[in-house]
């Protein structure tokens, strides 16, 4: 840091005499707004720290730099997402239960964190520069693959899901339709006039969203209908 930004002895004895993860969380907090709103580019820690009770300087005092507290809200966010699947225990649950609980909370996040939605479009737009530089974000979303794997398993063994399913392919289709509804959710009311915030359209999707994988699990799922099977190509 450069020597122009020296904390004052003053506003060093804050650092240490306030409780750390209160003053940290409240810019996390802070942060999380600012990025989801502006972006990083438009983002600024200028008005990170008029949201909050602390300063600029305090700012870099906890990460460093600009950069660094984007990372960190970007890992906060990717690592609530996982927490909430961690939380699941899908272990103790059947797997066709399990697969069911695992679409309705990755849904139910989504819905209830559009800011999350949000951050992560705006990295997809700057080619996940942060994300790909970031461990933490890898190895969190890392984990909910080897949960899908065991689970696919499970439901293989007990003859409910068919085999030969691709965890990745099946993480991305749930995420999909749970992220596009509420990435595009004022498109789609400008254009179509649908409210998707409104109560019954959220537990109409709730519902569809958990129908549709289990379909696409099921044994015989891709097997082609007699019909379609019997007509001969042309």
């Amino acid at each position: 840091m450069p020597a122009s930004d020296a904390l004052p002895l003053a506003e060093s004895r804050t650092a240490r005499t306030r409780a750390p993860e209160q003053t940290r969380r409240e810019i996390l907090d802070a942060a999380i707004a600012e990025f989801s709103e502006k972006g990083f580019s438009g983002g600024r820690v200028d008005d990170i720290a008029a949201r909050t009770s602390t300063t600029k300087r305090m700012i870099y005092y906890y990460f460093g730099s600009k950069a660094q507290l984007y990372a960190a809200v970007l890992e906060e966010l990717y690592g609530g997402m996982r927490d909430a699947e961690q939380a699941l225990r899908l272990e103790d649950l059947p797997p066709a239960e399990a697969l069911a609980r695992m679409v309705e909370v990755t849904f139910d996040h989504h819905a209830a964190h559009p800011e999350f939605v949000r951050l992560v479009s705006v990295e997809n737009i700057h080619e996940a520069r942060q994300v790909a530089a970031s461990p933490a974000i890898r190895q969190r979303n890392a984990a909910v693959i080897g949960s899908i794997t065991a689970l696919l398993a499970r439901g293989v063994r007990a003859g409910v899901f068919r085999p030969g399913l691709d965890p990745l392919d099946l993480h991305m289709l749930i995420s999909a339709f749970c992220f596009y509804r509420v990435s595009n959710r004022h498109t789609l009311m400008a254009i179509f006039g649908r409210d998707l915030r409104a109560p019954d359209c959220i537990a109409a999707h709730r519902r569809m969203i958990v129908e549709a994988v289990l379909r696409y699990v099921r044994p015989g799922a891709t097997e082609p209908h007699p019909q379609a099977a019997a007509t001969p190509r042309t």
